[in-house]
């Protein structure tokens, strides 16, 4: 998210959409508690195995919600072998917090 606070003044529609879009992909419950289990996981980042036996849903069902989090940037995937593990893009995260509250994270 690269644009002005929300505060800072009317924002264009081309900065709105972009803010809405990730704030979009948050809209969910399922992604919230995704984004809870990797933000709290001890090594960073969970696998999609371990990611949908912690909010009890299908793996194909997290899979889908890891897409919206990914194509919104929240989310940062790796292959390894046959796993593909998940961690939260931290500065994606930050960045939209200060777009909505320029004091937030300070």
């Amino acid at each position: 998210v690269c644009c002005a606070p929300v505060a800072a003044g009317p924002m264009s529609d081309e900065a709105a959409l972009e803010v809405a879009l990730r704030l979009k992909a948050l809209a969910d419950p399922a992604r919230v508690r995704i984004m809870s289990v990797l933000f709290s996981s001890p090594d960073g980042e969970e696998n999609s195995r371990d990611l949908a036996a912690a909010i009890g849903v299908g793996e194909s069902t997290v899979s889908h919600h890891l897409t919206q989090l990914r194509n919104a940037g929240l989310v940062e995937s790796t292959r390894r072998g046959m796993n593909v593990y998940h961690r939260p893009h931290r500065a994606a995260i930050a960045a939209l917090c200060t777009v909505i509250d320029p004091n937030c994270c300070g």
